[in-house]
């Protein structure tokens, strides 16, 4: 059943959508009609449209940008690190992990996408997925995404993690390198 459009777009949680989340609001089913309204809302100035394919509401969230650039992805890396108090440096960029690697700037924001095997990317374990569509990893499993992509990681401080945790995901990522830097890791900061 179709609805109206915009009508959709602003009830919705969200502030980021591509086509395909505008057309499962709506129920349109015309992707060359739906690419036509959503360009005359733009146009009208009732949503944004930072990046091809991409439609925001007005004062949209980065994060939720962060994940709907490439899909599928998630916040994870220093950027979750940092907010958990894991990094001290400062940092503007939203780092992901996602099914390739890139970096992107939408709108003055720096995006990086850091690929990992498809079987890490696609469980869940450490993942939590709000309402709006950002999708975050525990800070346990940005570590361990982090060990995972660098042989030499330097973190400020391992207090903040949950050593029990970080045991039960080490297991996903299948790696013996990796459990044993991980392991090396928390052994020199006492755990």
């Amino acid at each position: 059943m179709k609805t109206d459009m915009i009508l959709s777009v602003y009830q919705s949680p969200k502030t980021v959508f591509t086509l395909a989340d505008i057309a499962m609001l709506s129920g349109e089913t015309d992707m060359i009609s739906l690419s036509k309204k959503m360009n005359y809302y733009v146009k009208k100035g009732r949503l944004g449209n930072p990046r091809k394919g991409v439609y925001t509401k007005p004062g949209y969230q980065p994060e939720e940008m962060a994940c709907a650039i490439f899909k599928p992805s998630y916040l994870s890396l220093e950027y979750v690190l940092q907010k958990a108090g894991v990094v001290f440096q400062y940092d503007s960029r939203f780092t992901s992990v996602s099914y390739l690697s890139r970096t992107v700037t939408v709108d003055g924001h720096v995006y990086i996408y850091r690929k990992i095997r498809n079987t890490m990317l696609l469980n869940t374990a450490g993942i939590l997925t709000q309402e709006n569509g950002i999708s975050m990893a525990v800070p346990e499993r940005a570590f361990l995404d982090l060990c995972y992509l660098q042989k030499h990681c330097y973190l400020d401080n391992l207090k903040p993690l949950d050593s029990k945790r970080i045991e039960e995901m080490l297991a996903h990522y299948q790696s013996k390198a990796m459990t044993r830097r991980v392991k090396e890791l928390m052994n020199s900061n006492g755990y």
